[in-house]
């Protein structure tokens, strides 16, 4: 690296992949950065460069490296990151420490671990250093790989894993050459050492002996009255497998899912369209049965719609350093159920290249809606689905009826607001004038309407 391709990293500023240290007396401070870098997405520590991102160098000698490489080995587990010198000039040089992300997380320094937290080191609490090894020891060890105690092919469904085949090659998404459900389990990785796996079990297991026995196998869904869980107008539980949760979380959205109604000024006509769209709520359900946590008996998928919002919930949080910011970009993919994950891309549910998210992303705009939101609570981790119009609640104070609902709707299409002899025109013969009437004062007396005006020129609007 050149004086001027270090200037323009310079330029840069301090990130979480980039940090300054001014000369070598603060080589602590550089391996410990260097420590938190490895335990994040790696990064570049520049010796010889002010806080202010002022290049001024040092001298340097091989005792100077050799200071600073042992420094660095008081990293765990050992590393050996390459130190570069880059002259600037009158004798002085900048050191380059560059680390990538580290393959065997969480690194300490002096028996600390460290993180990058935007551009600042910090320590790591005791609870993301355990939840960092834990995602270490993921590969070789996870519930989803752990033989099925006394499980048999007996305790499958069959005709599900003959389905799954049927679909990976009809998709040219994997052909085993055969139809031996022992030898498909053991092509998709399901029996190790001759042990069925709890994958198996998961993604076909049969449903009655997952409902007496596999607690984790579980949805929860319901439709609440309003925008919270005070009121339910449906609650359901399920248990199954993968397959037979992913069938009935989308049957009870069919059944649930409010219709977006919307009006065409010209005609007067209602146009009913889903809410938020099927296949972006498809990929949501199946990501959460594919990176949930299934280790808690008590844990599962779950389904709320409410008024205002629909919203999908998996146990478990989110891994490998991924935020709800980094799901919409591209991004690597990392499923917390692999052999899970696997089984659902055979099948033609999901793709197996992280694009889940940006796909939803892709769905809700072109249907002109909002972009998902994701929030990770350490515990679960939700997504949620907005509407980009107005959707008339059901209830405020009291249920509204139907027809108030409509009228709702009919009022938000218009931004200068209708006469009541529009409305009527859009409701009759359905509806009388005096029961019109009588809806719209009961709407404002909720505050959900007003008008403006007085006589046959007062008009309608929507609050």
């Amino acid at each position: 690296m050149t004086r001027d391709e270090i200037a323009n990293l310079v330029a840069e500023g301090e990130s979480e992949t980039l940090e300054f240290k001014k000369t070598t007396g603060e080589r602590a401070e550089a391996a410990k950065t260097a420590c938190a870098m490895l335990n994040r997405r790696g990064g570049v520590v520049l010796i010889g460069v002010t806080k202010a991102g002022t290049i001024t160098g040092q001298e340097v000698g091989d005792g100077t490296i050799e200071r600073v490489a042992e420094e660095l080995r008081n990293i765990d587990p050992p590393v050996f990151p390459a130190i570069d010198r880059v002259p600037i000039g009158n004798g002085k040089t900048v050191l380059m420490i560059q680390v990538g992300r580290g393959a065997m997380r969480p690194y300490a320094h002096r028996n600390i671990p460290y993180q990058k937290v935007g551009n600042t080191t910090r320590r790591m609490t005791q609870e993301e250093y355990s939840q960092t090894l834990l995602e270490r020891m993921h590969n070789e060890q996870r519930w989803e790989n752990q033989p099925a105690v006394d499980c048999s092919i007996d305790d499958l469904d069959l005709a599900e894993l003959r389905r799954t085949v049927v679909e990976s090659i009809r998709m040219s998404r994997g052909d085993p050459g055969t139809f031996n459900t022992e030898e498909v389990l053991l092509g998709m990785g399901l029996i190790k050492d001759g042990a069925q796996q709890r994958a198996a079990v998961a993604l076909f297991g049969n449903n009655q002996r997952i409902a007496s026995e596999w607690t984790q196998c579980l949805l929860r869904v319901a439709r609440f009255q309003g925008i919270d869980r005070t009121e339910f107008l449906d609650n359901r539980q399920f248990r199954g497998n993968a397959f037979t949760l992913l069938t009935q979380a989308e049957r009870f959205i069919q059944e649930h899912l409010p219709i977006a109604g919307r009006i065409t000024m010209d005609s007067f006509v209602r146009v009913d369209e889903p809410l938020y769209p099927p296949l972006a709520l498809r990929e949501a359900l199946a990501n959460a049965l594919c990176h949930r946590d299934y280790t808690s008996g008590g844990g599962s998928v779950a389904v709320g719609i409410y008024d205002d919002r629909l919203e999908i919930t998996s146990i478990g949080p989110l891994h490998f350093g991924l935020t709800p910011e980094l799901l919409f970009l591209p991004h690597e993919p990392r499923p917390w159920n692999p052999l899970i994950a696997n089984a659902f891309y055979r099948r033609g549910i999901i793709e197996q290249w992280g694009r889940g998210t940006i796909k939803m992303a892709e769905l809700t705009a072109a249907a002109g809606l909002p972009r998902p939101e994701i929030e990770d609570n350490a515990d679960f981790v939700t997504i949620r689905f907005r509407p980009s119009r107005y959707v008339p609640p059901q209830r405020v104070g009291h249920d509204l009826t139907e027809r108030q609902r409509v009228i709702l709707a009919l009022l938000d299409e218009s931004s200068a607001g209708l006469a009541l002899r529009e409305i009527l025109a859009h409701l009759e013969p359905d509806a009388s004038r005096r029961q019109v009437q009588l809806d719209l004062s009961t709407l404002r007396t909720l505050n959900l309407v007003e008008i403006w005006g007085q006589g046959w020129t007062a008009r309608w609007r929507r609050l």
